[in-house]
């Protein structure tokens, strides 16, 4: 299974590809998007347009996006809602499933502890990788630990699914 991860910002979107064979993930691709300075339609049009190209050119069977976390600041989470609209919009229009993971529970799957630091879960996408650093920028390796968290959910789901069946 191949997994796009998006994590939606409206100055940089972080995007990451992995592929899971067995018990094994893989990285394929990570990056982030930053378009110009310019209104908020033009770069979440900017986005958009780049997320499609991501998806023509890696193929993955699936896009998983962080959904915003809503604390003290609501026109944050507000704008973030938008570039996971754009994202979850990318994914529609390509005839991909997609799915969302709040904040906590990706921390929770990638590094074991709900309320686990960025830099933890950070460290932990590198060592499930098997990657020699962290990958960069840090909206990359989020937008990894998205699609990781999409995998081991996906496989514990199947494990649980084949243990009601028997």
């Amino acid at each position: 299974m191949r997994v796009l991860g998006v994590d939606p910002g409206t100055v940089t979107m972080g995007y990451g590809i992995v592929e899971a064979k067995d018990d094994e993930i893989a990285l394929v691709d990570c990056g982030a998007l930053s378009p110009k300075r310019s209104s908020i339609g033009e770069r979440l049009c900017f986005m958009y347009e780049e997320l499609v190209k991501i998806i023509e050119r890696c193929r993955p069977d699936v896009v998983v996006v962080e959904t915003p976390f809503v604390g003290e600041n609501a026109r944050s989470a507000l704008a973030i809602g938008r570039a996971q609209a754009v994202a979850l919009l990318a994914a529609a229009t390509q005839n991909l499933p997609s799915f969302e993971y709040a904040p906590a529970q990706i921390k929770q799957t990638v590094a074991s502890h709900g309320a686990s630091t960025k830099e933890q879960v950070q460290m932990m996408v590198k060592l499930q990788l098997g990657l020699s650093a962290v990958p960069q920028p840090h909206d990359a390796a989020d937008a990894l630990a998205v699609a990781i968290c999409h995998i081991r959910q996906t496989h514990l789901n199947n494990l649980i699914a084949r243990q009601e069946g028997r």
